[in-house]
């Protein structure tokens, strides 16, 4: 191959590209580069020099023109033809950067650790060190000495707790600290702390939580008001005026000189002060714990009776009378009779609860109604009988029970002992037994197509005045006539009927059982229930919680009546 000038040598870093020219074949137009059989990337096509026959070919990216180089090969616009000879020089990329100037070489040049101890002088490193550079791993074992520490350096926050002991400090300190505490001991001092150099309690520095929360009841011990025993307090506060310390609690007949009476029990602990200051009827309340007081009580009676059963009726018989409501009471004739009962001892303040039952509608029980701890059972419903069926038993036993239904099939109701009686029987070819009275057991049908009467009620006189209530209602007939009917026991009970008519319903507020209906009629209801409370007329009775409808009468011989007549909630006296 004919070349201009000198044959190129491969000096430095030039490279002879080895001879393609056995692959040109007038198609190919890419070829790979290698230089002594490995492969050569050049990063650009004017990295090569190429002579197609010794005519030297011009680079060009593109591709369009000349040849171009992508990675590892070499691209030619136009297939070289076969026999055609190819010679090329691939030039390196290396560059003598000589030697650096002055100032040339700066931080960002000089490779991180590259500089090592070895490479700096002896006190080449003075004042030029950063701020907090120098850290404890830095410093060696017992390197700083007092010589190294400034006069003042030191504080009280550069100590550690605890780090100061006694044997550090000088033996003039150490005495002063074991005189200063001796003053400070109960046990290493008697008598005032005084003088000068005395030691005192900053005011308002002795709080609750500072007094011993120990010791035990006894002689002149009180209760502080974090219920624990304070010593040796009594005698401070019974100096106060007008004070009584004793051996025992106060009683409602000791008469204080006024309201505000201070009174404490040496042998408990306890401390009472008067909040009500009546002859003979003191108020003494805890000012230990709040938790009690001690004052006089009060007797109330009471007549509480439930709601009536509603009268049955409503199926293919006849319905049975209602039994009336439960009658509890202190006054005279209380409920089935049983003795009269015990009147309540209450007090002031207390709340105490009052419902008034009410009655029961048609073939449903009363109401049970309730004054504190005393409650009266809501009357028993009057069964339905249809055709033989004994599934209508429930319900009807209460206060007083509910009468039996046609033909006896049902049974009657029994009453609660105490408060009322049992319904009558039903009878064979007649109507429906009567309900059960306060006073008296529901009658039996006398005769055929008849209901039988309400048991009778009982009479009560609370008020003043006797009256009547709680009877049981009348049975239920078959006979339309006028015949069948059955009247309800004294004291509010509603009629039973005859064939066609409805039950009739019975007097509220009496507890009394609702009459039974004639056949296929439905009975009557019962009738709501009442609370009535006798008491001294010194006291006030007021409804605490609402839902409550009462009346209270003006003083009657020294006695206040209060009626309530519906509705539950909670009452209290002042």
């Amino acid at each position: 191959m004919a070349y201009i000038g000198n044959s190129p040598a491969n000096v430095g870093n030039y490279q002879i590209v080895d001879t393609i020219a056995s692959s040109f074949n007038g198609s190919l137009t890419s070829f790979a580069l290698a230089s002594g059989g490995i492969t050569i990337t050049p990063a650009k096509s004017g990295q090569v020099l190429v002579a197609i026959n010794g005519v030297m070919q011009q680079p060009d990216d593109t591709g369009t023109n000349g040849f171009k180089v992508s990675g590892s090969n070499i691209v030619f616009s136009s297939a070289p033809a076969s026999g055609d000879a190819f010679w090329a020089v691939y030039q390196g990329q290396n560059v003598d950067i000589g030697t650096p100037s002055d100032d040339v070489v700066d931080t960002a040049h000089i490779k991180d650790n590259a500089i090592t101890a070895a490479k700096i002088a002896a006190g080449a490193v003075v004042a030029d060190v950063a701020n907090d550079s120098i850290t404890n791993a830095m410093m060696a074992d017992d390197a700083i000495d007092s010589a190294q520490i400034a006069a003042g350096a030191v504080a009280t926050s550069e100590l550690a707790d605890d780090a100061v002991t006694a044997d550090k400090l000088a033996n003039s300190i150490n005495t002063e600290i074991t005189a200063n505490t001796a003053k400070t001991t109960n046990a290493t001092h008697t008598g005032d702390v005084t003088g000068a150099t005395a030691l005192t309690i900053a005011a308002g520095a002795v709080d609750l939580a500072m007094l011993s929360a120990t010791g035990t009841a006894g002689s002149g011990n009180f209760l502080r008001g974090d219920n624990s025993w304070q010593t040796a307090g009594v005698s401070t506060l019974a100096a106060l005026t007008d004070s009584t310390v004793s051996s025992s609690d106060p009683v409602i007949t000791t008469n204080p000189s006024a309201v505000g009476h201070l009174w404490l029990n040496s042998t408990s602990g306890e401390a009472y002060v008067c909040t009500t200051a009546t002859s003979n009827n003191n108020v003494w309340t805890n000012i230990g714990d709040g938790s009690d007081m001690i004052s006089p009580t009060f007797n109330v009676d009471y007549l509480v009776i439930a709601g009536g059963g509603g009268g049955g009726g409503g199926s293919t018989r006849y319905g049975s009378g209602g039994g009336a409501g439960g009658m509890r009471s202190t006054v005279t004739n209380t409920g089935g009779g049983a003795s009269n009962e015990t009147a309540l001892a209450l007090s002031d303040g207390p709340s105490y609860t009052v419902t008034v039952g009410a009655g029961g509608a048609a073939s449903a029980k009363g109401s049970n109604s309730v004054f504190s701890t005393i409650t009266s059972i809501g009357g028993g419903r009057g069964p339905t009988t249809s055709n033989g069926n004994t599934n209508y038993s429930t319900d009807i036993d209460g206060g007083s029970g509910g009468g039996d239904g046609t033909y006896g099939q049902e049974g009657q109701g029994s009453g609660t002992a105490g408060q009322g009686y049992d319904g009558g029987a039903g009878a064979s070819g007649a109507g429906a037994g009567g309900g059960g009275g306060a006073g008296a057991v529901g009658v039996t049908p006398p005769v055929d197509g008849t209901g039988g009467v309400g048991g009778a009620g009982a009479s009560n006189s609370i008020t003043g005045s006797a009256v009547t209530r709680a009877g049981g209602g009348g049975g239920g007939g078959w006979d339309g006539s006028g015949a069948g009917d059955a009247l309800g026991g004294a004291g509010g009970g509603g009629k039973g009927n005859g064939n066609g008519v409805v039950g009739g319903a019975a007097t509220v507020n009496t507890g009394s059982g609702g009459g039974g209906g004639g056949y296929g009629n439905a009975g009557g209801a019962g009738g709501s229930g009442i609370v009535i409370l006798k008491y001294p007329d010194t006291k006030t009775v007021a409804n605490s919680g609402g839902g409550l409808t009462f009346t209270t009468s003006t003083s009657v011989s020294n006695f206040k009546i209060t009626t309530f007549t519906a509705g539950t909630g909670s009452i209290s006296w002042s």
